[in-house]
Parts: C-alpha cells; sequence; structure tokens
C-alpha cells in the first residue's frame, strides 16, 4: 500500500529554495515599482501639456525632478545648429527627429526639438524640413530630459561638416561641443501645431507600465513554482 509522507529536506535544499523564492519575490516588486515610476512619469508628461505656461528662466538650469514645466522662452534660432536623430519610425512609418539650437538671452543655449518629419531616405534625398523662424521668436513646449543617448555609429558630429547634421544619439555634451557654447540640462518639445509641417506627440520612451507588471506577475508565478517543486520533491510516495 503506499501513501506519501513528508521527507526532511537538508540544510542546502531548504537555503536554496528560499534564497530562490526570496530572489523571484524581490524582482516582482522591483517590477511593481519600475510600473509605478512609468506610470508616475507618463501622469507628469500628461499633466505638462495642460499646465500653465510658466517663464523659462527660474527652471532653465535646475529644473524640477518630479515634474516637467509647460514653459516659454524667447530667443534666436542658430542658423548652423540643427540635428536630425535619426531612425525614429511613428506607426511604421521611417523618418527623423528635427532639433535645432536656440540662443536665450542670459542663459545657456536650448536644444528644441520641432518635432518628427518622415523621410523615406532615398538616394540623394533629404527630409523636407520647414525653414526656421527668422529673428526673435516666442517658443512654447515642455522643458523635458534629453532623450535616451542611443548608439553610436558612424561618424560622430564633428567629423561632419553640412548642416542639419545626423545622428542617432541626443547627447547634451557630445552637442554642446559641437556647438562649441553650453546648454541648458533640457530639452524644449515645442507645443503641438498644425502648421509647423512636424508631427508633435510628447510621450517618454520607456516600457509601458502594464510590460513592467506582467513581468512582475511571472517573477511571483516562478516563486509561487519554486515552493510548489520544493514541496512535491519532499513529499514522496512510501509503501507500507
Amino acid at each position: 500500500m503506499a501513501t506519501r509522507r513528508w521527507q526532511r529536506p537538508s540544510w542546502f535544499a531548504i537555503a536554496l529554495a528560499l534564497i530562490g523564492i526570496a530572489l523571484f519575490l524581490r524582482l516582482g516588486i522591483w517590477q511593481l515599482d519600475r510600473a509605478r515610476e512609468a506610470q508616475s512619469l507618463l501622469d507628469a508628461f500628461a499633466a505638462a501639456a495642460s499646465a500653465p505656461l510658466e517663464e523659462l528662466a527660474p527652471v532653465g538650469a535646475a529644473p524640477p525632478d518630479a515634474r516637467y514645466p509647460h514653459v516659454r522662452v524667447r530667443g534666436r534660432f542658430i542658423a548652423d545648429g540643427g540635428y536630425l536623430r535619426d531612425e525614429q519610425l511613428r506607426n511604421g512609418q521611417p523618418g527623423v527627429e528635427a532639433y535645432a539650437a536656440f540662443a536665450v538671452a542670459g542663459a545657456e543655449s536650448l536644444l528644441v526639438d520641432r518635432g518628427w518629419i518622415a523621410w523615406s531616405r532615398a538616394a540623394g534625398s533629404q527630409p523636407a524640413l520647414p525653414a526656421l523662424p527668422q529673428g526673435e521668436v516666442e517658443l512654447r513646449g515642455i522643458y523635458a530630459p534629453y532623450p535616451g543617448s542611443g548608439v553610436r555609429v558612424g561618424e560622430g558630429l564633428a567629423a561632419q561638416a553640412a548642416w542639419p547634421k545626423l545622428t542617432l544619439a541626443i547627447d547634451r555634451g557630445e552637442i554642446a561641443a559641437d556647438l562649441k557654447r553650453p546648454l541648458l540640462p533640457r530639452v524644449l518639445l515645442l507645443d503641438p501645431d498644425p502648421a509647423s509641417g512636424f508631427a508633435r506627440v510628447w510621450t517618454p520612451n520607456l516600457m509601458p507600465p502594464a510590460r513592467h507588471e506582467a513581468y512582475a506577475f511571472q517573477w511571483f508565478a516562478f516563486a509561487v513554482a519554486a515552493f510548489v517543486i520544493f514541496v512535491l520533491l519532499h513529499w514522496k510516495k512510501v509503501e507500507i
């Protein structure tokens, strides 16, 4: 006659099971924390778009960590100060994100994200960029962190002679060195304008909170599976 009895596990087996379960639980909690951080960032961006306008000067050099101010600033675009962030897809269509340097009186220069524009990369073609406004203008937009730097391949900015310069990496230090002028610590994401010729849909480049939550569920499931396996290995069938 067969029955099941608990076989006392070794201390090594207990330690291994506890370490594995604790690790899986910790990873699940970490993913939940990441989900909350991502949601907070999305909420901050959403709030910024409809927030009242404020002057850039008070927050330009030392922007607040917890929010992305909706600002206005006056100055002039720098003619030779354009950059195209390559390989930017929108709805499956290839294009570039166009950046321009903007001189602000009494402050460091500001890098401005003008928005996305399609570019098929046909041989010898260039993106059909709308001309930069001339003279002093007022800009309005979200004062947001620089995008991820991306992978550096091909020629660096200093090696390119023609403007605008093509890059995969929007790096503050590299662009400041190329312009030979200091830059403010954030980028201005211009407010949407149907007449601008650019698509401006500003969302942070991050993993959605729902995906973090799915990963958390997986780690918690691994913790449960580790416990079940431990029990099954030591709840053995014996003959009596």
